[in-house]
């Protein structure tokens, strides 16, 4: 119940995330181009097509990991292995943005990345990798689950 919880969760907080993202880069752009900033020479109109670009493959991004988390919270299952990768991707990217945004932006920016950063953890190991998936791929084999805390077992058959 709190794996599909936290999975939806972060779902919905990473394309809000995402929005927002292609929002203030969307401003950055216009900003660039109405006022033909340049920076040691760079041409104003390539500064501004670099942060659409850069708005729209961050948005991207994060809407692919958004996609991957509903996959497991609908699913109930442990993310495959591209999921997984994406997923740390994600988090590490969140981790080095929390670090710069302490000192560029501030402490509510760097408490909203650790809050995304702790949701997208959560994910990874509140789904626990399969043994498909810990092993390479290989065939796995199926063993009963021990018995619960507190259950007598036969000892003699």
């Amino acid at each position: 119940m709190v794996r599909r919880l936290v999975a939806g969760l972060a779902a919905i907080v990473l394309v809000a995330e995402a929005a927002v993202l292609v929002l203030v880069h969307i401003v950055l752009g216009r900003t660039t181009a109405n006022q033909s900033m340049s920076i040691a020479g760079s041409d104003p109109e390539v500064m501004s097509r670099a942060t659409y670009a850069m708005g729209a493959g961050m948005g991207a991004f994060l809407l692919l990991c958004a996609v991957l988390c509903a996959l497991a919270a609908l699913r109930d299952r442990p993310p495959g292995r591209f999921a997984r990768v994406v997923l740390v991707a994600a988090a590490v990217t969140h981790a080095v943005l929390g670090m710069l945004a302490v000192g560029l932006v501030g402490w509510a920016a760097f408490a909203t990345l650790m809050l995304i950063l702790c949701l997208l953890v959560l994910i990874l190991t509140l789904y626990p990798a399969t043994a498909r998936q810990a092993d390479g791929g290989g065939p796995v084999e199926d063993t009963p689950p021990p018995p619960p805390l507190g259950e007598l077992k036969p000892t003699s058959p």
